[in-house]
């Protein structure tokens, strides 16, 4: 009895401090301007989805394009691997997040992934590729994520997996990411689900985000914010307060 009470007040004590964790990053301003551009990057590939579809229904077309790697590969219908292995890296992030602590970053990761699916939903329309040929279209059971298979570039599943990859810091987690990645990989080129430069430029285009992001969206890293910190007292009824910059003896 005394076993299963001590496993119930660890269990209560780890959630709260989970949630004392996470208060303060969901009453940040940041952490809402992250969502909407979760938002903005779904609405935009909808939207551009839509278009290219209109486009089509217009009676103009879509260009095929040959690919070196793809000529020379055989065809496997395994695009449900491919949608697999990119649900499995969003389940590890969550895992990652609550088992290293690292709550302070979800505002930026969360930002990131929408600016990357903002630019897709741009570049998908600049240069609208038709889908590879033998391209037979998701599986059944992710048919609903999207009302039309249209544009390819860059690789929403090969991008969005990278940018994960490189914004986890625990060398454990990374691995596991970079697994899936060689899975999703693989399995886009057996499925002709992309061309071989939608992959790559969705692996430079995730890389060139999370540099800029890092760089110039630092706020977004609740962790790395610089708040006032109390360096010394001057009387007991007074506090001297100087920012963590200002280093005085």
């Amino acid at each position: 009895m005394n076993h299963i009470n001590k496993r119930k007040n660890k269990l209560l004590t780890y959630t709260s401090e989970m949630l004392y964790s996470i208060i303060p990053v969901i009453k940040s301003k940041f952490f809402y301007f992250a969502i909407l551009s979760i938002i903005a990057g779904a609405a935009l590939n909808f939207a551009s989805e839509a278009y290219l579809h209109n486009y089509m229904s217009a009676g103009k077309t879509l260009p095929m394009l040959s690919d070196l790697i793809l000529d020379n590969l055989p065809f496997y219908n395994v695009s449900l691997i491919y949608d697999i292995s990119c649900l499995v890296p969003i389940i590890l992030v969550l895992i990652y997040i609550v088992h290293k602590k690292d709550y302070n970053r979800i505002p930026l990761f969360l930002l990131l992934t929408g600016i990357f699916y903002i630019v897709r939903g741009i570049f998908i329309v600049l240069t609208p590729f038709g889908n590879p040929p033998m391209f037979n279209g998701s599986d059944p059971l992710f048919h609903g994520f999207s009302n039309f298979e249209l544009g390819v570039y860059p690789s929403g599943h090969a991008g969005n997996v990278f940018l994960m990859l490189l914004l986890v810091k625990d060398k454990s987690y990374k691995w596991l990411i970079f697994i899936c990645l060689v899975v999703v990989i693989t399995a886009l080129f057996l499925a002709r689900g992309h061309y071989s430069i939608d992959i790559l430029s969705g692996l430079f285009f995730s890389y060139a985000i999370k540099a800029y992001g890092e760089k110039h969206f630092a706020m977004f890293d609740l962790g790395k914010r610089k708040e006032p910190s109390v360096l010394f007292f001057e009387s007991p009824d007074k506090i001297i307060i100087n920012n963590a910059n200002n280093n005085h003896p």
